[in-house]
């Protein structure tokens, strides 16, 4: 079950903007970080069940935070969402272990429908362990 969520945006306002959608949903303890570098950190301090990831951003960019994460948890649930939704930025991200690439600026039913494939993949995880 999802409880918590890191979102992960340089923009103050694409951050709230993306706070708001999950919100609407459910209520889940949100936590943010501006740069890939404090994504990172903020990842090994709360453990987040899944995270909301730009890829554009300054310190380190949202590929290389990505793969960082994935190798704190290779099974970390990271969605990206961006306005770089190019066919070789999609298929770079999800080879490195994004479930799923959001187009920026994000609809709320692409957000809950983001949120509902990362609770199966929860639930499917927990079954076969």
């Amino acid at each position: 079950m999802i409880k918590t969520i890191l979102i992960v945006d340089d923009s103050r306002i694409a951050r709230m903007m993306l706070n708001s959608c999950i919100l609407q949903y459910q209520a889940y303890e949100i936590f943010e970080a501006e740069d890939g570098k404090k994504a990172i950190e903020k990842y090994k301090e709360v453990s987040p069940e899944v995270v909301f990831m730009d890829l554009t951003m300054p310190v380190l960019n949202g590929y290389e935070a990505t793969r960082e994460i994935l190798k704190i948890n290779k099974n970390a649930i990271v969605f990206v969402i961006t306005a770089d939704v190019q066919p070789k930025s999609v298929e770079i991200i999800t080879d490195i272990g994004a479930l799923a690439v959001i187009k920026k600026p994000a609809e709320p039913e692409s957000v809950r429908n983001a949120l509902i494939k990362a609770e199966e993949t929860l639930v499917l995880r927990a079954h076969s362990a």
